[in-house]
């Protein structure tokens, strides 16, 4: 199923902050959006999940409008939403918050399976599914906050920010989990200040300033481009999780989870 918004537009109060945005995720495709903080990433993932309501513009999924759902709809549809800071209810347990992530899509959308899947791909939380959320590390946290997107198994998946505050080795991990659920079929939009990072595992980029969509392409386009490495490549450099490295990481996760068969892809 594809994502397409028409010249949305979204703010808080009479303010816009986002003008005229026109995109689409096609069904297992990574797109991410790139720029600085305060360009409106979040927003437009805020928007486009149903925390805010477009003041202009049209939101589609799979060619029918969604704009005017909330955000339970929305996520019944097929439609998650990871939002920057994790989010975690921190006073209760792991199975409790990845039990919430559910509790929705169960009323019309079973999800038999998918936590399973989750605690193969986040073997420490089915380690710890008794252990309080806010004594993980953020890494962990990171991983719980994943976990429960995909236990309501979503055919979109929103991930703001979520490398922001780890260590470059965690950082390295969840990129790599990104392209490997891609790799399952699973699309996601990801809005990112590491563009370096994010550039590498995605299929097509979008650069945001001052809420508008300034630059779109290809992601190795856009890796490439002398505008996008003076303004964007030097975010979260430290951080970088180059292609090969990417790509060994989600060998390493298919065959922890599936065997030496793999996922094919």
């Amino acid at each position: 199923m594809s994502l397409e918004l028409r010249n949305v537009s979204a703010g808080y109060g009479t303010g816009a902050v986002l003008h005229d945005i026109s995109l689409r995720v096609a069904p297992g495709e990574i797109v991410t959006l790139i720029g600085a903080n305060g360009a409106g990433k979040s927003t437009l993932a805020k928007t486009i999940s149903g925390l805010m309501t477009p003041m202009s513009g049209e939101i589609l999924w799979d060619g029918v409008p969604i704009h005017a759902l909330p955000t339970a709809l929305r996520l019944q549809r097929g439609i998650a939403h990871v939002p920057e800071g994790r989010q975690l209810f921190a006073g209760m347990r792991v199975e409790e918050n990845l039990a919430l992530g559910a509790s929705i899509c169960d009323q019309g959308r079973p999800g038999a399976g998918v936590l399973e899947e989750a605690l193969r791909l986040f073997p420490v939380l089915a380690e710890r599914m008794a252990d309080t959320a806010g004594n993980f590390s953020g890494g962990q946290q990171q991983m719980l906050a994943i976990a429960r997107g995909l236990r309501a198994s979503p055919r979109l998946l929103i991930l703001d920010e979520p490398s922001l505050g780890l260590s470059p080795k965690l950082v390295a991990e969840i990129f790599a989990l990104i392209r490997f659920l891609r790799d399952r079929g699973l699309s996601i939009l990801l809005a990112e200040q590491n563009a370096r990072a994010a550039l590498a595992v995605a299929d097509r980029g979008a650069v945001i300033e001052n809420g508008r969509i300034v630059m779109e392409g290809p992601a190795a386009v856009l890796l490439h481009a002398p505008d996008i490495a003076e303004r964007y490549l030097g975010v979260g450099v430290a951080a970088t999780a180059d292609s090969g490295e990417v790509t060994r990481m989600a060998a390493r996760l298919r065959a922890c989870v599936w065997g030496d068969a793999g996922v094919a892809g």
